[in-house]
């Protein structure tokens, strides 16, 4: 009689393990690049490494806690209008009217506040609620009126504008003393309370994309309006959403730069080009201006590189001309190579479409004959 041993087990080699793990690298680094989001990323890395060498060969140093400081702190305004800016356009929406709501809610913030800190909380919430009134008033105009969304919201602008002239000529003083240390100036730990701020808002607009019905729904109506529509999704409930949420993000900027002036300003949005500038932030960051794509972690990376651009032009005292071309070419690119990438995903769609019904078999076959 004979005794069978039993196998034993067979461990991997020191060189199975390293092409196991060459092999996990390769998968993350196709992940990475195979969305434009990680795309995006890795060009924030790039722009950031030859940006830093670039002013390293001036003699300066870009990376040090004080300018990286400067640099996030730099990207809070533009990156809270950003978020709100970027589910307008996943919507297949805009709003050119984010700068001015900007300047008409420093204001508000100062003469609700009156310099006194127990009307912190009224002067917030009655920012909260001019933005959201705003908001509002584009979504109705853009979905019950039929109003292309550009001369709507540019419309809501104008409008704002002329409030403001109309009422006041220059800063308005009466942001209490107590919110302009408190989020202006104020850190957490090595964190300004403003970065903070920042983080939040994107956290709450990823949650929102990502997690719930009205970021499934939004996506659906900037692919196809009439298509959501069939499918029994409120369009116009959505797209009014959308821009109450982007104004009220208007707002909480239009709150922070009147923290940090410690005044209400009417020209702070304008002077800023937070409307243009916002756009720019989102289409940098991979969003597709004609809906129905696009992430708010990719706006991040946007408003980041724009940022780093700025520190850099100011480390080397690069005139105002030339910073706005250097930057145009840069959105001009980063749009072409986006288009090109979506050109290609759509020919393979289309080269692989015969081989989805029932051509796959005959075609290996001649594939290996060959």
């Amino acid at each position: 009689m004979t005794t069978s041993t039993p196998p034993v087990a067979q461990h991997p080699g020191p060189a199975a393990q390293g092409g196991s793990q060459r092999s996990a690298a390769s998968r993350f680094w196709r992940a990475l690049t195979k969305t434009t989001t990680g795309q995006v990323y890795l060009a924030l890395i790039a722009i950031l490494v030859i940006c830093w060498a670039v002013v390293a060969i001036k003699g300066s140093n870009l990376l040090t806690i004080d300018s990286i400081t400067d640099m996030l702190i730099r990207s809070v305004a533009l990156g809270i209008v950003a978020a709100g800016q970027t589910l307008v356009i996943i919507g297949m929406s805009l709003d050119l009217s984010v700068a001015w709501v900007i300047s008409l809610t420093s204001i508000v913030a100062a003469v609700v506040m009156d310099g006194s800190n127990g009307n912190i909380v009224p002067g917030i919430l009655a920012v909260l609620a001019v933005g959201a009134a705003i908001g509002l008033a584009n979504g109705l105009i853009i979905t019950k009126l039929r109003v292309n969304p550009f001369i709507a919201t540019l419309g809501v602008a104008l409008i704002i504008q002329s409030i403001i002239e109309s009422n006041w000529d220059g800063v308005v003083e009466g942001v209490a003393k107590g919110f302009e240390n408190s989020l202006g100036y104020s850190e957490i730990g090595p964190l300004p309370i403003a970065v903070l701020l920042l983080a939040a808002v994107y956290l709450a607009v990823w949650f929102l994309l990502r997690y719930t019905r009205f970021g499934h729904q939004l996506y659906a109506v900037g692919g196809s309006e009439e298509v959501s529509k069939l499918s029994g999704v409120r369009t116009h409930r959505v797209l009014i959403t959308a821009h109450v949420i982007c104004a009220v993000c208007a707002a909480i900027t239009g709150l922070y730069l009147a923290s940090r002036l410690g005044a209400g300003s009417p020209l702070v949005g304008t002077d800023g080009g937070y409307d243009l500038e916002s756009i720019a932030a989102v289409v940098l960051g991979g969003t597709y201006l004609l809906g129905g794509r696009g992430s708010v972690l990719g706006t991040l990376a946007g408003v980041f590189i724009l940022a780093i651009l700025d520190s850099t032009f100011n480390a080397l005292e690069v005139n105002a001309f030339a910073k706005d071309v250097v930057r145009g070419v840069i959105i001009i690119v980063a749009v072409a190579a986006y288009s090109f990438r979506a050109k290609g995903r759509r020919v393979r769609k289309i080269g692989a479409g015969p081989a989805a019904t029932g051509n796959a078999p005959q075609t290996q076959t001649q594939g290996a004959n060959a």
